[in-house]
Formats: C-alpha cells, sequence, structure tokens
C-alpha cells in the first residue's frame, strides 16, 4: 500500500533506538526523508548510517536534550521545514504516589510531558504555514502509552503523564483541520525495545521469537509488540491513508487496555 509519504519529511524524536527507530526504517521504505533526534549522538549515527545504507531517503541527525527549551530552540532553527512530527523521546519513571519524591515526578514530567508540549508548540505554527504553502495537510504523531487507562497505583506518574498527554493530543487535534493540520496519538502497550528487554530478562519470547510459558503467557500472543508494529501504526497515521484522522488515539496494545479483569 502506498502511504502517500514519499518526499515528504519526517521529524522523529527518540529516533535512535525502539518505537523511534522502528518508525524511522518503515517510513523511510515509503520514501520519507527523515530527522532523527535523540540524546546520544553515536546511537543516532549508527541508526543513520543502517537506514542510509538500505533506503534512497535522506537521513539527518541531531543530538538533543529536548527537556531543555533551548535546545529545542536550536533544533528548530537547524530543522524547521518538517511536513511530520513523531514526538517519542522521554520516559516517565514507574512507582506508586508515596515510591517516587517531588523531584523523581518533575523530573519525568520534564523528560516527556514539557517536551512533546514543547515541540508542538515550536513546531504546529511552522508546520501550518509550511502545509499551506505547499497544498498539503501537516500531521503530529504523539507516542503515548496505555498506562493511562490501567489505573495501576503502582504506576501512577506514568499513567498520570499519559493520560495528560491524551487530552493534550486531542484537543489540540479537535480543530487542527482549520489550520492544516492533523494532530493525533498512537498509544502502545509493552514494546520489545532496548530498555523494555533489559528490564524483562525473562522474556525470552521477544529474543528467540519462541511463545511465553507460564504467567508471561497472559501477554497477549504471548509477546510484547515489535518496534516496528508501533512504526507501521505511525506510518499510517502519518499518511494520506489516514487524512480523515486528527484528535484521536490510536490504541496498539493486544487489547490490554480493555479487557482489565477479563478471564
Amino acid at each position: 500500500m502506498d502511504l502517500g509519504i514519499a518526499g515528504k519529511t519526517a521529524l522523529i524524536t527518540g529516533g535512535s533506538k525502539g518505537i523511534g527507530a522502528g518508525a524511522a526504517r518503515v517510513m523511510a521504505a515509503e520514501g520519507c526523508n527523515l530527522i532523527l533526534v535523540a540524546r546520544g549522538e553515536e546511537a543516532l549515527e549508527k541508526t543513520r548510517a543502517e537506514i542510509a545504507a538500505q533506503f534512497q531517503v535522506g537521513v539527518r541527525i541531531f543530538a538533543a536534550d529536548l527537556a531543555d527549551s533551548a535546545q529545542i530552540a536550536a533544533l528548530v532553527a537547524r530543522h524547521g521545514e518538517v511536513d511530520i512530527l513523531v514526538n517519542n523521546a522521554g520516559s516517565v519513571p514507574g512507582g506508586s504516589l508515596f515510591d517516587l519524591d517531588e523531584a523523581a515526578w518533575r523530573a519525568g514530567w520534564d523528560t516527556k510531558i514539557f517536551p512533546y508540549i514543547n515541540m508542538c508548540r515550536a513546531y504546529y505554527p511552522q508546520m501550518a504555514r509550511r502545509a499551506v504553502e505547499r497544498g498539503g495537510v501537516g500531521v503530529i504523531i504523539n507516542v503515548l502509552g496505555i498506562a493511562a487507562h490501567l489505573n495501576d497505583p503502582n504506576f501512577i506518574c506514568v499513567g498520570s503523564g499519559n493520560m495528560a498527554l491524551e487530552m493534550f493530543t486531542q484537543a489540540l487535534g479537535a480543530k487542527a483541520w482549520r489550520d492544516k493540520m492533523r494532530v493525533l496519538g498512537v498509544s502502545p502497550g509493552p514494546v520489545a525495545t532496548e530498555r523494555y528487554l533489559a528490564q524483562n530478562p525473562e522474556a525470552v519470547a521477544e529474543r528467540t521469537g519462541k511463545p511465553m510459558t507460564g504467567a508471561k503467557r497472559e501477554m497477549p500472543f504471548g509477546r510484547a509488540a515489535s518496534p516496528e508494529e508501533l512504526g507501521a501504526a505511525i506510518a499510517f497515521a502519518a499518511s494520506e491513508r489516514s487524512a480523515y484522522t486528527t484528535g484521536a488515539i490510536i490504541t496498539v496494545d493486544g487489547g490490554s487496555s480493555v479487557s482489565k479483569g477479563a478471564t
């Protein structure tokens, strides 16, 4: 299926690994040029080289800590001409209300929630102008997380942050069409990223492809999603095949968030 994104430029934060790199590979296969952003330049360069060797697209990189608004400004100054923005960088810590002190809460929100807000504030007007000039539609995809709907007290900081970003995404996307823009979210469950595998060494299925046994078998399809599966959802959401979608949250979690309590 031709997604209609060939020749467009996508900026992907957290683009050196995991979901960001998965989205980058899928979009590159569709002929989309890339700007990959992450904190580590070495990992960025490795991903850039791998994609550039496989696909005939432009791949640029920019090392930045997006918790620093000054670095967001530097990013926009260097790479302002963007058709698709994928906000994916950052993580919020797990733990109960009493496991995490105020500093941990603020650090988590400064790492993910405020960078998403600030990236949208910085890029939305420029993308809208570019869309009008080029006769297209700009797209912002915010990668969220199903903790927003699990109501798990042991993930209260993560869930609260993701719920805030869901509301932000839906509100920004509701009337974005008036500006020649679309804004929507993709919300994953467990994804077999490097970080996930490091935190779950017993999850042999992600490493070997063999089904899980025991308690892990309760995971949908006996495994976590692959980064490429999330990348495909992101690429489709950003594409002309999804041109009537804005203000929506697309959930990719094997049904986990809607089967709470089901047996």
